[in-house]
């Protein structure tokens, strides 16, 4: 068993690309995630389950269809699954995105910002 805690801030100095997922820890069937946002997301759901935004460092927001929610550091939101939705950044934001594993960034929708699942920092 490893007895180390997982330093958030140090995991964050290992990447710098933006809408990347990185995977920092599990739990059961599901995967902590640390990613840095910056501008526009695409228009995706995730048709089998919900997803955590938590966010760790700045402000976003997560438009949906008929609303958005803004979120700063200290903040989290559940966004429901089937829920059509876009985050975005005006300035680089830091997140933790708590889901099943192998949950594909951009859900079912092909887009140039969806990135290989799993990759562990």
């Amino acid at each position: 068993m490893n007895y180390n805690a997982i330093n958030l801030s140090e995991k964050l100095s290992k990447f710098s690309e933006h809408w990347s997922p990185k995977v920092i820890g599990e739990m059961n069937d599901y995967q902590f995630k640390l990613v840095k946002i910056l501008g526009n997301f695409v228009w995706h759901d995730h048709k089998d389950t919900d997803e955590v935004f938590i966010v760790i460092d700045g402000e976003m927001s997560i438009a949906f269809r008929d609303g958005e929610v803004k979120l700063s550091k200290g903040e989290m939101y559940v966004i429901p699954k089937g829920v059509e939705h876009k985050p975005y950044a005006e300035k680089e934001c830091h997140i933790m995105l708590v889901e099943p594993k192998g949950v594909v960034n951009t859900g079912e929708t092909n887009s140039k910002l969806t990135t290989e699942n799993n990759i562990w920092i």
